[in-house]
C-alpha cells in the first residue's frame, strides 16, 4: 500500500547554511520529495542572509512567507567549527583561546538559531502547525577525543578542538526543550539531530583516527542525513517533539 507518512509533498521549507554541504544535501532531497525550500546562507542565489543579523532574518522570512506561505519545516543547518586543518590561533590550549573565535562560533550557531527559530517558528505557531530540526552534533554530547588529533602533534604543533564548538552544540539541545514545550499546544514541533562525522575529504591521519573509535568503521555518507531529516520534518514524526535523534554511528555507544 502507498504510505504518506514522510509524505512532503507542496510543503515549503527553509535550510539555513544550505549553501554547505550538509545543507545542499537537504536542500536537493527535500526539494526532490516535492517541497519549495529557501535558503538561508550568504552564500545562498536569493536569500543571502546572516543567520546572526535578527532584521536580516525577518526580512528573508517576510519574502519567503510572501512567495511561498508560510513554513512547514525549518532545519538549522548553519554553522562554524574549527576543521581538523584550521589556523594555530584557532586551535591552541583553551587558556588561550580567542574570545573572538568563541564569540563568532555562540554568533552562528546559538544565537543564528535562535533567531531563525523566532522568525519562522512565530510564524509556524500562528498556522498551529510546523516542525524545527536544529542539527546538533555528538561533540555536543560528548566531549572531543583529543587524541584525534595527534597527527598535528607530532611535529612539535600544538593542537586542541577548541571549545565553542562543544559548548554551541550543547546549547542546541536546550533551546530544542525550550521551544518545544513552548510551541507544544501550537502544534509546532521542535526536535535535534545529532551528526558524527560526515565524509569531506579530511586529512586522512585523522579519518584514519576517527573512524578506528567509529564502531561502523567509517565516516557518515552526506547523503545519510536525509533518512533522519525527513522522518522529523514529516507526519512520520508527529508525536515526537523535544527529542534528540542520534545518528552517530555508534560513536555514542562506547
Amino acid at each position: 500500500m502507498s504510505d504518506d507518512l514522510f509524505s512532503l509533498e507542496g510543503r515549503v521549507a527553509v535550510v539555513t547554511g544550505g549553501a554547505g554541504q550538509l545543507g545542499r544535501e537537504i536542500v536537493g532531497a527535500l526539494e526532490a520529495r516535492g517541497m519549495k525550500v529557501a535558503v538561508f546562507d550568504l552564500a545562498a542565489d536569493r536569500h543571502r542572509v546572516d543567520v546572526t543579523d535578527r532584521s536580516a532574518v525577518e526580512a528573508a522570512t517576510d519574502d519567503v512567507v510572501r512567495n511561498l506561505g508560510v513554513p512547514h519545516v525549518l532545519v538549522n543547518a548553519a554553522a562554524l567549527d574549527s576543521p581538523p586543518d584550521a589556523p594555530a590561533e584557532e586551535v591552541g590550549p583553551l587558556e588561550t583561546y580567542p574570545e573572538s573565535s568563541f564569540d563568532a562560533v555562540m554568533d552562528v550557531n546559538v544565537k543564528g538559531t535562535l533567531f531563525t527559530c523566532q522568525a519562522i517558528g512565530s510564524r509556524m505557531a500562528a498556522e498551529g502547525r510546523g516542525s524545527i530540526v536544529n542539527v546538533s552534533s555528538v561533540y555536543g554530547m560528548l566531549s572531543p577525543v583529543q587524541d584525534l588529533y595527534e597527527f598535528r602533534r607530532r611535529g612539535g604543533e600544538e593542537f586542541f578542538k577548541p571549545v565553542a564548538y562543544s559548548v554551541s552544540k550543547s546549547a542546541l539541545f536546550n533551546l530544542t526543550r525550550y521551544l518545544a514545550t513552548y510551541w507544544a499546544k501550537s502544534g509546532v514541533r521542535v526536535n535535534t539531530l545529532t551528526l558524527a562525522g560526515v565524509a569531506n575529504e579530511q586529512p586522512q591521519e585523522f579519518v584514519e583516527a576517527y573512524t578506528a573509535r567509529m564502531p561502523l568503521g567509517r565516516m557518515a555518507d552526506v547523503g545519510e542525513v536525509v533518512g533522519p531529516v525527513v522522518f522529523l520534518a514529516s507526519d512520520a514524526s508527529s508525536y515526537v517533539t523535544g527529542a534528540n535523534l542520534v545518528a552517530d554511528g555508534g560513536w555514542s555507544a562506547w
